[in-house]
């Protein structure tokens, strides 16, 4: 017979919070089933190991009534089920349950034994603030685009933006490699005209490539741009995954700021019943992932996120997370330059204000558009 060996687990555990929509009679099974689907994801009878139902299973630490048919769960799962890795983390946040309809995971909270796993952002807020020397307003972003301009024109784009004092001037994340547009011409000559702006400005502008790409070829674009002068990355990780952008955000040959763009995110939020809050997503998740920034569409754009869900994102982006850096929070999605004094007032200095056509509209000096911008966060932040 093969002898069995009681677990001997620290008995330390992470709590994750969940809303569960539910009838005040079914609420209690729907919270046990997390406890097991996402730990031993096996028959509650057929566990007979006293060891295992007493230190592997999820366990429920509160479960109340928070609307009509809505339930908050907080369960606590043990540390080491989680591994050290961040895949497995996630797993056991949202794996199996993200199947099962009415089930959102709302926030989690790490002990340190657990965040100290990760690095998080290489900078955060205050190392990008000191990459560019902006201590006492919101940065300004905005996008490289429309697709389908050869690289030296949007190379000049680049420029100009650089010129006009914009702080981060990122890839639109629709640029890639294609045949139009391939990804090394693009990066040598955007960084060239970015960092010769600099030059004659005496400012710190960086330019941001998009270097969402398969798996294997993800760090060899990253080590590319900086070796050609880039400033900092776009990455999607919904697209390129999670774990993909640790790895560039550990990457001590990679090495600079990442931006995290939310293509492919969009169905994790929506549903007010399902998915991932907001604030977890693109805040407390897109920390553990390694971005200095994070990207969301604004509320009042042409997406369709509300004030509440944005104010739940710029808490995530800055809630205790054990050492793992706060950082900036980047709505974006059809921002104008007129509404800058009211972003001001609802974000806030620690942001990233991201406008990206708008800054076409207003004539066509795109210098002078920039510099307009650039005055009106400062006058009203």
């Amino acid at each position: 017979m093969s002898q069995t060996n009681n677990l001997q687990l620290s008995g330390e555990r992470f709590a994750a919070v969940y809303h569960l929509t539910a009838t005040t009679e079914e609420a209690a099974d729907r919270a046990w089933d997390i406890c097991l689907e996402q730990t031993v994801e096996f028959p509650d009878d057929l566990i007979s190991r006293p060891d295992i139902r007493e230190q592997i299973i999820g366990r429920i630490a509160s479960l109340e009534e928070v609307g009509p048919d809505c339930f908050e769960a907080t369960i606590e799962f043990p540390v080491e089920v989680a591994g050290a890795e961040l895949t497995q983390l996630l797993n056991v946040l949202f794996g199996n349950v993200s199947i099962k309809p009415g089930v959102r995971l709302v926030r989690f909270e790490l002990p340190e034994s657990l965040s100290s796993l990760y690095r998080g952002p290489r900078f955060g807020r205050e190392g990008l603030r000191d990459l560019l020397q902006v201590h006492d307003r919101p940065l300004l972003s905005t996008a490289i685009k429309p697709m389908g301009l050869s690289p030296s024109e949007l190379a000049e784009l680049a420029y100009q933006f650089a010129l006009g004092g914009i702080d981060l001037i990122k890839d639109d994340h629709g640029l890639a490699d294609q045949c139009f547009v391939r990804f090394q011409e693009r990066v040598e000559r955007l960084s060239d005209a970015v960092n010769r702006a600099n030059r004659e400005t005496g400012l710190r502008c960086l330019y941001l490539p998009n270097i969402t790409a398969p798996l294997d070829q993800l760090l060899d674009r990253a080590r590319l741009a900086r070796q050609a002068g880039a400033g900092g990355y776009l990455i999607a990780p919904g697209l390129a995954g999670w774990d993909a952008m640790r790895c560039v955000a550990d990457d001590d040959r990679c090495g600079l700021p990442i931006m995290s763009h939310p293509a492919f995110l969009g169905a994790f939020t929506t549903s007010r019943s399902g998915g991932i809050s907001h604030g977890a997503l693109y805040g407390r998740i897109a920390r553990l992932a390694g971005a200095d920034a994070t990207i969301f569409p604004n509320y009042g754009g042409r997406f369709a996120f509300s004030t509440d869900e944005c104010r739940d994102i710029v808490a995530g982006c800055d809630a205790s997370l054990g050492d793992i850096r706060p950082i900036f929070p980047a709505p974006a999605g059809g921002m104008k330059v007129q509404r800058v004094p009211e972003l001001c007032d609802f974000y806030g200095k620690d942001t990233v204000l991201l406008i990206g056509g708008d800054l076409h509209r207003h004539g066509s000096d795109l210098v002078q558009s920039c510099r307009q911008f650039a005055e009106s966060v400062r006058s009203n932040c």
